[in-house]
């Protein structure tokens, strides 16, 4: 088995499925590629399609009427999105956007419904998935409430690092490919507060700011700084 492959069964599509099933499920499936900045659907736009991530990063985000934006999450490669539309068939709820260069897996719903009847354990692990998303969702709004920029900021590069980073001699090195202002919509903060707290956190000597990039040095105390 490739990387690549193992990295596709990682998905909730996949995880339940043995081998055969798995490669059957794939081959199914149609190859995309998106470079950078490219827009893979937009909010608003019909949804048909699951896509995984095979490559590189998309962000989802949503948009306000005066411009404004907000990062829901960042995805990386095994993680799955779209599925929304499977259950509540209607508009797209969130742009999808390619961080970097990126392929992704889809699936029409038309070839996946099928799969969902005759294997319930990937419709279970689906639904384990929107569950998962909707904790989070939770999380997120409790955090804007009782949490701090500085506490929220602190959360999010620790998510980050488990999902992006390598462990290295010096640290935790996250290459989370954002750019400062993709980093303030992901925590729901201007960049000039969330600048600041990352100033605050690398003169405290937790971590090295490093272009779209950050070295955690110092796990517990940024993990206690987002609690």
């Amino acid at each position: 088995m490739s990387n690549e492959d193992d990295v596709v069964r990682q998905a909730p599509l996949f995880t339940a499925l043995d081998d055969a099933a798995a490669a059957s499920l794939r081959s199914a499936m149609t190859p995309v590629k998106i470079n950078r900045g490219g827009v893979l659907f937009a909010e608003g736009d019909a949804g048909d399609q699951v896509y995984v991530v095979v490559e590189g990063k998309l962000k989802l985000g949503t948009s306000s009427g005066d411009g404004r934006e907000n990062l829901l999450s960042i995805l990386g490669p095994g993680e799955m999105f779209g599925e929304l539309s499977l259950f509540d068939p209607g508009p797209r709820t969130s742009t999808a956007t390619a961080v970097t260069d990126s392929k992704l897996l889809s699936l029409g719903h038309d070839k996946l419904i099928p799969w969902l009847k005759d294997h319930p354990e990937v419709a279970l692990n689906l639904l384990g998935r929107l569950a998962q998303r909707l904790r989070r969702t939770n999380e997120a709004v409790g955090d804007l409430v009782f949490s701090d920029v500085p506490g929220r900021v602190a959360k999010a590069l620790l998510d980050l690092g488990e999902r992006f980073g390598k462990k290295t001699e010096e640290g935790l090195f996250v290459h989370h490919d954002l750019t400062q202002e993709e980093l303030a919509q992901l925590v729901g903060a201007s960049r000039e507060t969330v600048n600041k707290a990352l100033a605050d956190f690398a003169g405290r000597g937790w971590l090295k700011l490093d272009g779209r990039a950050v070295l955690i040095t110092d796990l517990d105390r940024l993990s206690k700084r987002s609690k």
